[in-house]
């Protein structure tokens, strides 16, 4: 048996007895799953994985939001006009509300989502704040420089991680300050991990004074054509990003293990930077998109130990 499928069998035998994830939310089939399980499953692999290691009267409801950040966040890639988008976000804005005030919207994503507002009594503030971010995918304007870039990374990934901890039933004040570190971690990898694909679309989310000082072309860039100079800024970039990796593994020891399963998108975050790193910062080389094999291990390990 290959290295590879050999992981991937021992990874599919000792998950299930250990954790009481069923066989079939790791199958082919989604059968066993609910339309925002199967939406997360399809579209956002990493952090469904992730919550299988949830508590399983709980997975529900880490579905619907990463569910409902997938309907926010892919604005930009489903209207024609920004105005559009406005208006597609400001729907969301309303249907928030109303999930709050008891009549949700019927929705698939939207039903749910407003029982577990309702069940873990969560922060109707994370929810506007990751809305309110959305509006920044809609210019098409890098970040100015590095601060305004962990700006937009925190505003469209921690409040996501600190929703995730309220329905763990985790209020430690050293869990959200290394939620804070993840979410903000984890987006910069997603915007590496991004890259082709925004020049494809003309948008880049790279520091503006980094790309000048490096001799970064825009131009050459959305050509897919990209300078040598960018491998320098993905530097720069993925560093930030495990700057906040180590700070918040700084706060482990205070941090409950019940928080676990919300900031377990961490160890991908290391996955994916190792990958770009070994791909001379290349973000172009085709294996930096291709799925790792061994990420499930690893996190299968992660979650034995407690540790993020």
């Amino acid at each position: 048996m290959a290295p590879e499928a050999h992981y991937r069998a021992c990874w599919h035998s000792f998950l299930p007895s250990l954790y009481g994830v069923p066989l079939n939310f790791m199958a082919n089939s989604d059968a066993a799953l609910s339309y925002c399980g199967q939406e997360v499953r399809k579209y956002d692999k990493d952090r469904f994985l992730t919550a299988l290691f949830a508590p399983a009267e709980r997975r529900e409801a880490l579905f619907a939001l990463y569910a409902f950040n997938l309907e926010i966040a892919k604005t930009r890639e489903v209207v024609t006009e920004p105005v559009l988008g406005q208006i597609r976000l400001q729907w969301w804005l309303d249907a928030i509300g109303e999930a709050y005030d008891g009549t949700p919207r019927r929705h698939e994503v939207l039903v749910p989502l407003a029982e577990a507002i309702r069940e873990f009594d969560l922060t109707r503030g994370h929810f506007e704040k990751l809305i309110d971010a959305r509006e920044a995918d809609l210019t098409d304007e890098p970040p100015t420089d590095t601060t305004c870039l962990t700006s937009y990374a925190e505003v469209t990934g921690a409040p996501l991680v600190l929703l995730a901890l309220e329905i763990l039933g985790v209020s430690d004040p050293a869990a959200a300050l290394a939620a804070r570190h993840v979410g903000i971690a984890w987006a910069l990898t997603g915007l590496l991990r991004a890259i082709p694909f925004h020049a494809r679309a003309h948008r880049l989310y790279m520091p503006k004074d980094a790309l000048e000082r490096h001799g970064v072309s825009q131009s050459l860039l959305f050509d897919l054509k990209p300078p040598e100079g960018l491998k320098a800024v993905v530097g720069e970039v993925m560093e930030l990003a495990r700057s906040h990796l180590r700070d918040a593994r700084a706060l482990r020891d205070d941090v409950p293990r019940a928080a676990n399963p919300a900031l377990l998108i961490a160890s991908i975050a290391d996955t994916y930077l190792a990958v770009i790193e070994k791909s001379g910062n290349d973000v172009f080389a085709p294996r930096v998109m291709m799925p790792n094999p061994f990420r499930q291990v690893r996190l299968g390990l992660r979650a034995m130990t407690g540790r993020y």
